[in-house]
């Protein structure tokens, strides 16, 4: 789904008015310091200057401008980032000279006269609403109670137009964060219609803690017309509103004749600009009484329209016509449904709905239409007839289900509207962090849980936008979406973040600028003729490119020069050195502003003949000036010792290795000696750790020897660095501390270099590209609540060593906000009682408790009140000096430590404060207390008071008996207790509370109440026709409460079952009515109050009998009644499909009287004495049967029934298919 953009403003300039000469100012508000903004005019960049001032201090812009003339009246905007806000300025001139009072009342007068303009203009096109005159427009105002601080308004808007509903919420007084939801109507959630043309914003300004909820129409349409309502809600509390919206159809200039709307008005408004213009104080307008246009059109026939239009001036009849079509009107009530569809379904994509209508008669068939088109019998669609129900069921809902069903039976159908909701689409895979070189592309890559689903792509808060192409690329396929960013810069640096409707992601990217890092110079190498010389480097990037030069001109290959580049080592390579070879030779990286350096020497050696012996000589100035060198040479490299000597005869050469190893011109494994006119050359092939040590070459002929000592050096990468050590963590960044390598490779490390991974993630990034020569770094810029690991590289001047062992995972995580609210709850002599509330910012760790701590004033050394946290906000502080000032202390601990401190504002001194005593009777004590007889009596007072006061029960003056009442008191209340209460309880109870000679009192009232006693002298008083007259007294008990009512029961004397006449009868005295005469009868009567009816009754001593009279029966005489009844069928012949063959019966149902003849027709002919049909008749039932039917049997078949009062008839279609 589509998301709204996000505004980069919080504050937007709004349109201004300003005279000539003077100055207007436009302000904006950005939702954050560092973005930069810019003001045009025009679309052009205003620059500051005298006439334009700008200024900027933190989130807070604003544009000056002065000396204002006509040619600044034009469209101005605002941009920053992606949003651009576009505002006015309106230059008016104020002609002569006037007071300030004078152009004060000119402003007025033109301001109304504006309005009148636009009112009477508008008069002419929008009439006024139904049920509102003209002069009179709806109150939307409506009053904030509940949870709204601001409530959505009604409001109106043209189709194509936006508009915007906004409700505001304060959460100071909510535990937890409200949620708003949008409705249409009465249940359809607009959460799940967000998209290009509806748009939901939250906003949450933490100063003021009140939330701001947005709903954005986007291009209005005509159906977006109705009613809404906004709800919100917060755990227990729940408060929702009304608003409605009316859509105007839109019109143009071409839709209007001006002239005709202005023709009746144009008199009327010149009157009025004119008598404004001279500063009139009265307006005379028509008082003509005004017409309802839209009663008298609902009232006319459609012949008359035009006429109307003419006489009231309306000059957009058809807008109006379509307008009164859509409004409300009665619904008739339908002869065919008895129940319609609803108005809207809605249902979850993957689930089944089922639309259900009731109809009038249970034999109609129906069709059901989607979109206008029939649907047809499939396995998704399914058709089910119950009785007068009817039911469409479909099953799996697709988006492709979404749309306009309706029912129909012959020319009546009903609507309905099927809505289908999404499932939210979730991340399965989530971003990861970058880390890439200034102008390379970058690929964010994600997985959702839906093809096709709609994402949300934002840059540090704000959505990215495809508006620059070159930049930002969205790629989408299927459940994979990826965004590129091409030739990344600095600015590109972030937290980007991807969002579906039920989740979001978030990855960081860090650019850095090139640099690239030699892990080889090039050497100067000295050669003799016919030799090869080769320069080698090896930079960090195996894509870099590079020239060879020499002396300043470039290197060209051929057949004696060879320039290769194998991953990150270039190599010159020259065969056959000769005398003009000799020069500087440079490399230079393409891309890069350094190069690497170095000077082939041509080395010629002349050797004169002597006929005479030499003797031998070790010429080592081509190496060193010394008799004694030192070589070094990189692991893995090749050593080569090349040593000129002379002698004649030709020397034989030893080579030596700390005196224990002894080469002479052999081979073993990677050392080769050979010996060559002039040359004595040692080579040992991949140089290692332990070929390091002095090496002896020692050269003998008949005429003496020579020796040398070379010192070879073996360099290396250093070791891997100890695994490194997380020593804290913050919000955003942690420090982290690690060894050096246990051996340096012999050459000095240079730092250090560290990466940083998700624990769930394979993907390194690195967080230095120079040397960091520290062993503690502080990593920033990590998102808090996710688990990282860390690792280190060391380097030196051969090259990076391999990676450490990662750390231990860490989350980093801030320690949360201080606790608020604290303060003293109780105070005694040796002990106070603190209280607070939950810090406001808890962060992604979880709350692991609060330490408390206090000092003496005067000194800073804070004393923990007890060992350990606890997870309570409040606590018992014991054992404290009486009379010292304290200072305490409050702070909130979780795993990144402790939090700022919550202090009292000022020293507390430690002593008991006098509090005066005083009960606090609750409400429902300040009445009698009625209890029964048995129930339990459970009295609780609260009181206060301090020092603790003496509590005193008394009852009518005497102290209370303690075997009977239980009496147990506390610091803050007391309870009397009576486990089984019984009549004697019943009296007047005083509480008393006392410190020393100040007192407080309290009276109860307790009222026991029991069943009363049955009541007294019951005696029949007069007995006359069915009726019986009774007397009797109350009880003596009426139970310590008032008698509610008396329960009056016969009882026949043979039987002497008890029947209830009355309950609940109030007087002493009644009449027992409708009495059976010749039975005898005794009474009884229970007394009741509020406990119930009395366990006995008072049975009368006499018995009444009624007495039999005399009686003559006379039968009723009844009117035969006439049976007869013309024939009439109660269930019709159905239409069916058989198949050729195989034998087919239609039947139907017909009554009358008497019985009527049936007659059987095929397309109007009488079949009754065809031999292929039969015909049955039984209690009603007929049944026609075609034996073994042929596709010439097809046809309409009619079923007639005549007797003497009338005849009916039915017909059905019969179509015979072929096997």
């Amino acid at each position: 789904l589509p998301f709204p953009s996000v505004s980069a403003f919080t504050k937007k300039p709004k349109s201004a008015e300003a005279t000539v000469g003077g100055s207007s100012m436009f302000e904006a508000v950005t939702d954050k310091p560092e973005t930069k903004v810019k003001w045009q005019r025009d679309s052009i960049d205003i620059v500051a200057s005298e006439k334009y001032v700008i200024s900027a201090e933190g989130r807070n812009h604003s544009l000056t401008i002065r000396n204002i003339s006509k040619e600044d009246d034009v469209v101005y905007a605002v941009i920053a980032g992606t949003s651009k806000v576009k505002f006015e300025l309106k230059v008016n001139t104020v002609e002569g000279s006037s007071t300030p009072a004078d152009a004060a009342e000119f402003h007025r007068a033109r301001t109304l006269k504006q309005l009148w303009v636009k009112k009477c203009f508008l008069s002419c096109f929008w009439p006024p609403l139904p049920g509102f005159p003209e002069s009179q427009h709806p109150d939307t105002r409506q009053d904030l109670t509940g949870l709204f601080l601001e409530k959505p308004q009604s409001s109106e808007v043209t189709q194509g137009e936006n508009i915007t509903f906004v409700a505001k919420v304060g959460s100071a007084n909510l535990l937890k964060k409200p949620t708003v939801r949008w409705f249409k109507g009465k249940w359809m959630d607009l959460a799940s219609k967000a998209g290009k043309h509806l748009q939901l914003k939250e906003l949450y300004d933490r100063n003021s803690k009140v939330y701001t909820f947005e709903m954005h129409i986007i291009g209005a349409k005509a159906n977006f017309a109705g009613g809404y309502r906004c709800e919100v809600s917060s755990k227990d509390k729940f408060d929702s509103c009304n608003f409605d919206l009316m859509v105007h159809e839109a019109r143009t200039l071409g839709d209007l004749d001006i002239r005709t709307a202005f023709r009746r008005t144009l008199i009327v408004i010149r009157q009025v600009c004119d008598s404004l213009l001279v500063f009139s104080s009265t307006v005379h307008m028509n008082t003509e009484p005004d017409v309802d246009v839209w009663e008298i059109l609902q009232k006319a026939s459609p012949s008359e329209y035009e006429k109307i239009a003419f006489q009231y001036g309306i000059t957009d009849l058809r807008g109006m016509l379509k307008r009164l079509k859509k409004m409300k009107k009665e619904e008739k009530k339908s002869d065919v449904f008895l129940k319609k569809l609803d108005p809207a379904y809605q249902v979850e994509k993957g689930h089944k709905i089922k639309l259900a209508v009731e109809v009038a008669n249970p034999s109609a068939e129906v069709k059901w239409l989607k979109n206008g088109q029939e649907i047809q019998l499939t396995g998704r669609y399914i058709f089910e007839n119950v009785g007068n129900k009817r039911f469409l069921t479909i099953n799996h809902c697709s988006l492709a289900d979404d749309a306009a069903y309706s029912c129909v039976i012959g020319d009546e159908k009903c609507f309905t509207e099927l809505f289908v909701k999404e499932p939210p689409v979730l991340i399965t895979r989530n971003l990861e962090d970058q880390m890439v070189m200034k102008g390379e592309r970058v690929e964010f890559e994600c997985e959702v849980s839906e093809e096709g689903a709609h994402v949300k792509w934002e840059k540090d808060g704000v959505e990215l936008t495809r508006e620059e192409a070159l930049k930002y690329r969205f790629k989408k396929d299927g459940k994979k979406h990826v965004l590129i960013i091409n030739d990344v810069t600095k600015e590109d640096c972030g937290h980007y973040r991807v969002k579906t409707n039920g989740g979001e992601s978030v990855a960081e990217l860090m650019v850095q600028e090139k640099q690239l890092e030699v892990y080889q110079s090039i050497a100067d190498l000295t050669v003799k003729a016919k030799e090869e010389a080769v320069f080698k480097c090896e930079v960090s990037d195996e894509k870099v490119k590079g020239i060879w030069y020499k002396n300043g001109m470039e290197v060209k290959s051929d057949a004696r020069i060879h320039i290769t580049h194998i991953g990150r080592i270039h190599k010159l390579t020259i065969e056959d050195v000769k005398p003009e070879d000799e020069g500087d030779y440079t490399f230079v990286p393409e891309g890069y502003a350094f190069n690497l350096s170095a000077k082939l020497s041509f080395l010629e050696v002349k050797i004169d003949y002597v006929p005479r012996q030499d003797p031998p000589k070790i010429h080592l100035d081509c190496i060193g000036n010394t008799a004694e060198s030192t070589i070094v040479v990189v692991a893995g490299n090749k050593l080569r010792l090349d040593v000129p000597i002379t002698g004649d005869p030709a020397p034989t050469v030893v080579w030596t290795k700390s005196e224990k190893v002894r080469w002479t011109h052999i081979s073993e494994g990677r050392v080769h000696v050979e010996s060559t006119n002039g040359h004595c050359i040692f080579t040992i092939e991949g140089a290692e750790r332990q070929d390091e040590g002095v090496y002896t070459v020692i050269v003998r002929n008949p005429a003496g020897e020579d020796n040398a000592d070379i010192t070879v050096k073996v360099v290396d990468v250093p070791d891997a660095p100890q695994t490194p050590r997380i020593l804290s963590v913050g919000e955003d960044s942690c420090i982290v501390q690690w060894d050096p390598p246990l051996f340096d490779g012999g050459m000095p490390v240079l730092g250090y270099v560290l990466e940083r991974k998700k624990t769930r993630s394979y993907r390194w990034m690195r967080l230095n590209f120079d040397p960091y020569k520290e062993l503690t770094y502080e990593a920033k810029r990590m998102i808090e609540g996710v688990a990282y690991e860390m690792r280190v590289y060391a380097v030196n001047a051969i090259g990076m060593s391999r990676h450490s062992p990662a750390s231990q995972p860490f989350v980093p995580v801030a320690p949360t906000s201080a606790p608020i609210g604290l303060c003293i709850d109780d105070i005694s002599d040796t002990s106070i009682t603190l209280k607070w509330r939950t810090p406001e910012r808890l962060g992604a760790a979880e709350l692991e408790g609060y330490g408390v701590e206090y000092c003496k004033e005067g000194t800073d050394e804070w004393v923990p009140a007890f060992q350990g946290l606890t997870d309570r906000t409040s606590v018992l502080i014991r054992d404290l000096p009486t009379g010292e000032k304290m200072q305490f202390r409050v702070l909130a601990y979780n795993m990144a430590g402790a939090s700022p401190p919550a202090t009292l504002g000022q020293p507390v001194t430690i002593r008991e404060i006098m509090q005066r005593p005083k009960i606090w009777l609750p409400r429902n004590l300040r009445q009698t207390l009625i209890k029964k007889v048995g129930e339990s009596v459970n009295l609780v007072i609260p009181f206060q008071g301090k020092p603790r006061p003496k509590v005193t029960w008394i009852k009518e003056g005497e102290p209370l008996d303690p075997k009977h009442v239980n009496i147990r008191n506390s610091d803050t209340d007391t309870i009397l207790f009576i486990r089984k209460a019984e009549r004697k309880d019943s009296s007047k109870y005083e509480v008393q509370v006392q410190i020393e000679n100040v007192e407080d009192k309290a009276n109860i009232n307790i009222q026991i109440v029991d069943l009363p006693s049955p009541p007294q002298n019951l005696k029949i008083m007069d007995v006359w026709g069915f009726n019986v007259a009774l007397e009797w007294k109350p009880p003596k008990d009426d139970g310590n409460c008032d008698i509610t009512g008396y329960t009056i029961q016969k009882a026949d004397k043979k039987t002497m079952e008890w029947f209830t006449m009355y309950e609940q009868f109030r007087r002493t005295t009644c009449v027992v009515s409708d009495l059976v005469m010749g039975n005898e009868y005794v009474f009884r009567i229970y007394a009741g109050n509020m406990v119930g009816l009395s366990q006995e009754a008072c049975f009368s001593k006499d018995s009444a009998f009624i007495p039999k009279t005399g009686m003559v029966y006379k039968p009723p005489v009844y009117k035969a009644h006439n049976f007869s009844e013309a024939p009439k069928f109660t269930h019709a012949l159905v239409s069916r499909s058989v198949i050729a063959g195989y034998n087919a019966t239609l039947s139907c149902s017909v009554r009358g009287i008497p019985k009527p003849k049936i007659t059987w027709y095929k397309n109007k002919m009488d079949i009754s004495n065809e031999a292929k049909y039969r015909m049955f008749s039984k209690q009603g039932v007929l049944t026609l049967e075609i034996r073994k039917p042929c596709p010439f049997d097809g046809g309409v078949y009619t079923c007639k029934a005549v007797n003497e009062y009338g005849e009916d008839s039915v017909e059905c279609k019969l179509e015979v298919r072929r096997k």
